[in-house]
C-alpha cells in the first residue's frame, strides 16, 4: 500500500455554528484553544488551517503555539477574515480606497503570522468581492482592482505561497472568482509564481464543475497548491462530510490527483452543524483512508483502456469494485482492532 496522505482540517470544523434561524448557535461557544484541542482529539489530523484574527480568544500567540504542540498539530495555513461586516462591499475590490487599504493591511498581518507559524500558504477567500445586481459594478474596474491588489500583496511576500479559494456565490450573488478557469486567468494576469489555487471540492460541484476536470486544469497550469474536501447536494455549499453524497466524483477527483503525483494535504472543510465535530472528522478520515486503499487497488491500465474508448460502463465497474471492497476492508479492520 502506498504511503497514507497527510490529513488536515479547517479549525472552524470544531467551532460552534449559527444560522439565520438558530441565531443563538447550535452549541455552547468554543474558543480557539478549545477548538485546537478538539482537532487534536481526532487522532489522525496533522495540520489545521487557522482564521485570522483569532476568534473568541484573549490569549497570545504563545498560547496558540502551545495548544498546537500539545495536540501534535501544525498550522498549515492562515485564512484572513476579509469577508465579514467590515467588507460588505468587498475587500481588495471595495469602492472605498480606505477600505481597500484596510483589507491589504489585514492581509499583510495574516501573512506575517503565517510566516511566524511556519505555514505553507495564506488562503484568500474573497466572499464579499463581487456583485449582487446587474449594473451594480463596472466589471473592468472591479477586475483591475482584484488583479492589482493581488499583485501588491503576493509580490510583497515572495517567500510564501498564496492560494485563491474560488466559489460561485455566497455571500455575494456573484463572487469575482467563481470557478477554476476565471481564477487561473487572474493568476496569469498577476504573473507571480507564488500565487495558486485552493480547490474546494464542494465549491466545484456547487458551481457545476466536474471537480476532477477542474483539478486537472489547475495541475496542468502548475497552480493547484491546496485542496479542501467536503460534500453537498449541488444546490448549496452545505459543507457535509466528504463522501456522503458524491462518492464516485470524489474518487475520480482523488484519482486525478494521484495520476499527476499531487501530494498535498487532504484537508477537511466541513461544517457539522448538528453532528459531533470530532466524530464528523473521524468519519471523513475513515472514508478517505478507504478511498486511498481503493486507489491502491485500482487497475489503472484497465481504466486507461476503458477511457481510451470512452467506455463509461467498464470504467464504472472498475471504480465501483475497488471502492466498495475497500470500504468493506476498512470496516473489517476496525472490527478486528475494536
Amino acid at each position: 500500500m502506498s504511503e497514507m496522505p497527510v490529513f488536515g482540517a479547517g479549525i472552524w470544523h470544531f467551532a460552534t455554528y449559527k444560522d439565520r434561524y438558530a441565531t443563538e448557535g447550535y452549541g455552547p461557544p468554543l474558543g480557539l484553544l478549545e477548538q485546537i484541542d478538539k482537532a487534536g482529539a481526532v487522532g489522525d489530523l496533522s495540520v489545521v488551517d487557522l482564521n485570522w484574527p483569532f476568534a473568541d480568544f484573549d490569549g497570545n500567540l504563545d498560547d496558540v503555539k502551545a495548544a498546537l504542540e500539545r495536540n501534535q498539530l501544525r498550522a498549515v495555513a492562515i485564512t484572513p477574515e476579509i469577508y465579514n461586516r467590515d467588507y460588505v462591499k468587498g475587500s481588495i475590490t471595495n469602492p472605498d480606497p480606505a477600505v481597500r487599504a484596510q483589507a491589504l493591511k489585514l492581509l499583510n498581518e495574516a501573512t506575517e503570522l503565517a510566516k511566524e507559524l511556519g505555514c505553507d500558504y495564506v488562503k484568500l477567500w474573497f466572499g464579499q468581492d463581487g456583485w449582487d445586481y446587474p449594473f451594480q459594478v463596472d466589471y473592468h474596474d472591479i477586475w483591475k482592482l482584484a488583479v492589482d491588489g493581488l499583485r501588491e500583496l503576493v509580490g510583497a511576500h515572495p517567500e510564501i505561497k498564496f492560494v485563491i479559494e474560488y466559489k460561485p456565490r455566497e455571500p455575494r450573488n456573484k463572487i469575482i472568482f467563481p470557478n477554476a478557469a476565471r481564477t487561473l486567468i487572474a493568476i496569469q494576469q498577476v504573473g507571480l509564481e507564488n500565487l495558486g489555487i485552493l480547490l474546494d471540492f464542494g465549491h466545484s460541484i456547487y458551481g457545476l464543475e466536474t471537480p476532477a476536470d477542474a483539478a486537472q486544469l489547475c495541475i496542468d497550469a502548475g497552480r493547484l497548491f491546496a485542496i479542501d474536501v467536503n460534500d453537498n447536494f449541488r444546490g448549496w455549499d452545505d459543507d457535509m462530510v466528504v463522501g456522503s453524497v458524491h462518492l464516485v466524483e470524489t474518487i475520480e477527483f482523488f484519482y486525478t490527483l494521484r495520476k499527476n503525483n499531487w501530494d498535498g494535504v487532504w484537508q477537511l472543510d466541513q461544517f457539522p452543524f448538528r453532528e459531533d465535530s470530532v466524530e464528523a472528522a473521524k468519519a471523513a478520515i475513515r472514508f478517505l483512508k478507504a478511498l486511498h486503499g481503493a486507489l491502491d487497488a485500482l487497475d489503472e491500465q484497465a481504466l486507461r483502456e476503458a477511457q481510451a474508448s470512452h467506455d463509461a460502463l467498464a470504467a464504472q465497474r472498475l471504480v465501483q469494485d475497488v471502492l466498495l471492497s475497500s470500504m468493506a476492508r476498512m470496516t473489517e479492520s476496525q472490527d478486528v482492532n475494536a
